[in-house]
C-alpha cells in the first residue's frame, strides 16, 4: 500500500451492509476498517426481522419450492411497478441467492428457509431468516465474523465529509475523540442508514409520509444523501420508503403482520375498518397514517397460533400488549369504541371472506378466512422505518453521477444507495428488500473494490 493511504478500503457504517462489505473485502485480501458513528453496530438491520429472500437458493430446492431470479424479478417490479432503475432490481435477483448462501456458508450466519408465510410481494416461500425472526441475530452473525477476521470496527467514529480531491473520493474526515481526523482509504464504501430520521429531507422527498413516526435506527439522518449532493451524484427512487402500519402503542414493538395477512383486519377509533390491509404492511401505513390517531388490529385464535411462532409477537403478548376476549363488544369497551360499527363490520368482513360476499374495499386475501372468537386486539399507529431510495449505483455499487459515469473510488449501498421498491411511496416495498440490498451490495461493492486495486485503479 501507498504511504498516501491509510487503508485499502474504508467502510462507512456498520449495520449489515457494512459488515457484509468488510468481510468481503478482508476475504479478496484487502485491508479493511469500518467506522460507525453510534456506540454499537447493526443500525436498521438490528430492528428489522432479519428476512432476506432469495430466488433458486438451494435451500428452496431442497424445500422443494421451484424459483428463479426470472420470477422474483418479475413479482418485485409486479408490485413496484415504475423504478428508476430496473436493472438494479434484475441484478439483485440474480445475485438473491448467492447472497443467502455466502450468508450461511462463508459467514456462519444461523438462518434458514422460512415456509410459514411468504408475506406481500412474494408469489413463493424465498424469505430466510433467524428463527427468532429477529435481524439483531443475523447481525450477531455478521459481528462474529468480522471479529473472527480481527476487523476493526470502531464505534462512535462518525464520518464528518468526504475527501475529495480532484472529483476522486479519497477517504472521509473522521470525527473521534481527539477531534476530527483525516483518514485516506483507496476505495470507500457508504454503508450508512438513509434519511428517514432526517424530518426536513422526508419532507423533501417522501411527503406523503412525513408526519409518522419514525422507529427505525437513531443513525438515519442522510449523510449519503447530503455528501452525494455534494459531488454532483445521482439519486433515483428517492422518495419510495418502507413504512409499518401496525406498531404496537405504546409499546413500540412491531404487531407482526402475519396477524394481518392471515385474516386480521385494523379498524379506527370510529370502529370502522378503512381500507384494504392486504396492500402490505408498507403500503398501508400511509392509509392508517390519514385516518386518526390511533387504529386497531384485530384477529382471532388460530391467527394467533400461528404468529406465536415469532419471538417478539409472544413478548408483545406476555407484556400485556394484546386485549382478548370472546365478545368484540368487550373489545371495543376497553378502548372506547363503537362496538355496534365494530360488529357490523366484523359481519361485514366475515360475509366476504366465506365467499358469500364481496369485501367493500376489494380485499381478495382473507387468509384462514372468516374470524372467530375469541378475539385479539392491539392498539397500534403507523411508523416510518428506512428510505428506500438514494445515491444511484451501478450493478457493482458504484456511485453514479449526474453528468455521467462513476464517482471515482466511492460505493455505496443499503440505505445509502438506491434501493428495489420503486420510484416512490411504499406499495412497492417487497418484504426484505432492504437487507437484500444491504448485504449484497455491501459485498458487491468489496468485491468490485478488490478488482480495481488488483487493477491498479
Amino acid at each position: 500500500m501507498s504511504d498516501a493511504f491509510d487503508i485499502d478500503v474504508l467502510v462507512i457504517g456498520a449495520g449489515a451492509c457494512g459488515l457484509a462489505a468488510a468481510i468481503s473485502a478482508h476475504d479478496a485480501g484487502l485491508s479493511v476498517a469500518v467506522i460507525e458513528k453510534l456506540d454499537r453496530p447493526g443500525g436498521n438491520s438490528s430492528l428489522s426481522t432479519g428476512s432476506v429472500p432469495a430466488a433458486n437458493s438451494r435451500f428452496q430446492r431442497e424445500a422443494g419450492i421451484e424459483d428463479s431470479p426470472e420470477k422474483m424479478f418479475s413479482d418485485l417490479m409486479g408490485i413496484a411497478k415504475e423504478s428508476d432503475d430496473t436493472a438494479l432490481v434484475r441484478r439483485m435477483a440474480e445475485v438473491s441467492a448467492e447472497t443467502v448462501e455466502w450468508l450461511v456458508d462463508t459467514v456462519g450466519a444461523r438462518i434458514q428457509l422460512v415456509t410459514a408465510y411468504k408475506h406481500i410481494g412474494h408469489s413463493v416461500p424465498r424469505l430466510h431468516a433467524p428463527v427468532s425472526r429477529r435481524g439483531q441475530d443475523l447481525v450477531d452473525d455478521l459481528i462474529a465474523a468480522v471479529e473472527a477476521r480481527d476487523i476493526p470496527i470502531a464505534v462512535g467514529n462518525g464520518a464528518r465529509d468526504l475527501i475529495v480531491e480532484d472529483g476522486a473520493v479519497m477517504g472521509a474526515i473522521v470525527e473521534s475523540s481527539d477531534g476530527a481526523q483525516p483518514f485516506r482509504a483507496r476505495k470507500t464504501i457508504l454503508a450508512v442508514n438513509g434519511f428517514a430520521g432526517n424530518p426536513e429531507l422526508v419532507k423533501r422527498y417522501c411527503p406523503e409520509i412525513a408526519g409518522a413516526q419514525y422507529f427505525g435506527a437513531r443513525g438515519s439522518t442522510g449523510e449519503a444523501i447530503i455528501w452525494g449532493e455534494k459531488i454532483g451524484a445521482e439519486l433515483a427512487n428517492i422518495a419510495a420508503y418502507q413504512g409499518y402500519g401496525a406498531v404496537a402503542h405504546p409499546h413500540g414493538s412491531l404487531l407482526s403482520w402475519t396477524t394481518i395477512e392471515k385474516g386480521g383486519i385494523i379498524i379506527g377509533g370510529d370502529g370502522r375498518r378503512f381500507g384494504d390491509e392486504s396492500i402490505g404492511y408498507s403500503g398501508f401505513a400511509r392509509v392508517v397514517l390519514g385516518q386518526g390517531e390511533f387504529a386497531y388490529a384485530l384477529f382471532d385464535q388460530k391467527i394467533f397460533d400461528v404468529a406465536a411462532g415469532e419471538e417478539e409477537f409472544l413478548e408483545l403478548a406476555n407484556y400485556g400488549g394484546l386485549k382478548k376476549s370472546d365478545d368484540p363488544a368487550e373489545l371495543a369497551a376497553a378502548f372506547g369504541l363503537d362496538a355496534a360499527a365494530l360488529g357490523a363490520d366484523i359481519d361485514a368482513y366475515n360475509n366476504a371472506a366465506s365467499g358469500s360476499g364481496t369485501d367493500m374495499f376489494g380485499r381478495k386475501d382473507f387468509g384462514l378466512g372468516p374470524l372467530k372468537a375469541p378475539f385479539y386486539i392491539c392498539r397500534v399507529v403507523p411508523g416510518l422505518f428506512h428510505t428506500q431510495g438514494g445515491l444511484c449505483i451501478d450493478g457493482d455499487a458504484r456511485v453514479q453521477k449526474k453528468a455521467g459515469g462513476a464517482v471515482p473510488n466511492l460505493f455505496a449501498g443499503g440505505g445509502a444507495a438506491a434501493g428495489i421498491s420503486g420510484r416512490s411511496g411504499a406499495l412497492g416495498y417487497a418484504s426484505g428488500n432492504g437487507l437484500l440490498t444491504a448485504i449484497a451490495q455491501g459485498r458487491l461493492a468489496a468485491l468490485a473494490a478488490a478488482r480495481e486495486i488488483g487493477a491498479g485503479s
